[in-house]
């Protein structure tokens, strides 16, 4: 089966298991309509789909959402010649990351095969040049900023989360005060019953990296993470730490990315430096945490766990960061690493409260951290 069958079937999968009709049928007339619009311009490929695939109002958030997530506009870098050749092939525009997109294979193996669609189909990569499963460690001044183009066009959504306010909506209180002032338009009868619902705000996101010594060789690329995160999500608060913790928000808000990088080393202390992980969560907790942990928000901390403080102390602390977080995420550059262990002290001490200890030290490993990030509830 051609690939771009193959992802536009995945894409009508991944719609029916969202809730979407979404039949065969409605697909084959998608895949025929695709040949009559500019596949290279990707407002044409996302009208032509919504028209074809949802039938309902209230079935659009979804639509958006599905196609926000796993469908991405390849980016025209030879001028004419490739959006001609572009009308030739619907995977330059639709373009699921299987192992295939990645490496050009026709197939997946095994355990690829036992994924679900949405573990499948996470963000391609447009330029092929990068190496998604590379090492951070070993990339080269080209392959870096190849890789930093990459993570700008993640996208970071942890979700959203239900507040105590009420607002007008489809919900399941009665909002009387609205109703009686509806009446006063029909002599004082009451003819519809207006409603509420909880209002619903963007889930906050705390960014804590460690750039101790150990972590010199994949610091700057987190930064870049972090600054894509700060980019694409509005409530987010980044933290850096070794034996200090140094908050780098208001640096990381500068729009170029080089520029923030260096104003956000330029401010931390003791960068490159020994790991006390425990003292600066508490620092946090002392200092910041009624400011950047109220709402529940998603964690992520970032560090290989080579600390030198107090196992009991750490442990405390990262009990109590769990606690005041809707999940607690700990990425480590090493996992995937030959004959690695989390051995030490510190991460001993400190995984049993934690949620997720996921990989951070490919593309690939952040693009299922942004996969994973949408769909926390």
């Amino acid at each position: 089966m051609p690939a771009f069958l193959e992802n536009l079937l995945l894409f009508g999968r991944v719609l029916r298991t969202a809730g979407l009709d979404v039949h065969p049928g409605r697909v084959l007339d998608l895949i025929d309509a695709l040949r009559y619009v500019d596949i290279g311009a990707r407002d044409e490929v996302y009208h032509a789909a919504r028209t074809l695939l949802v039938h309902r109002r209230e079935e659009i958030p979804v639509f958006d959402r599905a196609f926000e997530r796993f469908w991405r506009t390849q980016r025209s870098d030879a001028g004419a010649a490739h959006r001609d050749r572009s009308r030739a092939t619907v995977t330059q525009i639709v373009d699921v990351v299987a192992p295939e997109a990645a490496a050009g294979a026709d197939s997946t193996d095994d355990g690829e095969r036992d994924q679900t669609p949405e573990e499948r189909a996470v963000t391609t990569w447009s330029d092929r040049r990068v190496d998604a499963d590379k090492d951070f460690a070993t990339l080269t001044s080209t392959e870096v900023a190849q890789a930093k183009r990459v993570l700008d066009r993640l996208e970071w959504t942890p979700g959203v989360r239900r507040t105590r306010r009420w607002v007008p909506g489809h919900g399941p209180r009665i909002d009387l005060r609205r109703a009686i002032a509806d009446s006063l338009d029909t002599g004082g009868d009451i003819i519809r019953l207006a409603r509420r619902r909880r209002k619903m705000r963007p889930r906050p996101l705390v960014l804590l990296c460690d750039v101790s010594g150990s972590m010199e060789r994949y610091s700057r690329m987190l930064l870049h993470f972090a600054h894509a995160a700060t980019r694409r999500h509005t409530r987010v608060e980044t933290f850096l730490f070794s034996t200090d913790l140094t908050r780098i928000t208001r640096q990381l808000r500068i729009a170029r990315p080089d520029q923030a990088i260096a104003a956000a080393s330029q401010t931390m202390r003791g960068w490159s430096g020994g790991t006390r992980i425990g003292r600066a969560l508490r620092e946090l907790h002392q200092r910041w945490g009624r400011r950047v942990l109220h709402g529940a928000p998603v964690v992520l901390l970032i560090s290989d766990g080579w600390d030198r403080g107090d196992p009991q102390e750490l442990s405390a602390e990262i009990a109590r960061l769990q606690r005041s977080s809707h999940r607690l995420i700990w990425l480590n550059p090493l996992i995937g690493t030959a004959d690695y262990a989390p051995l030490t002290r510190g991460l001993q001490a400190a995984l049993p409260f934690v949620d997720d200890f996921l990989p951070a030290r490919t593309l690939n490993n952040l693009a299922d951290l942004a996969v994973h990030l949408n769909a926390i509830a």
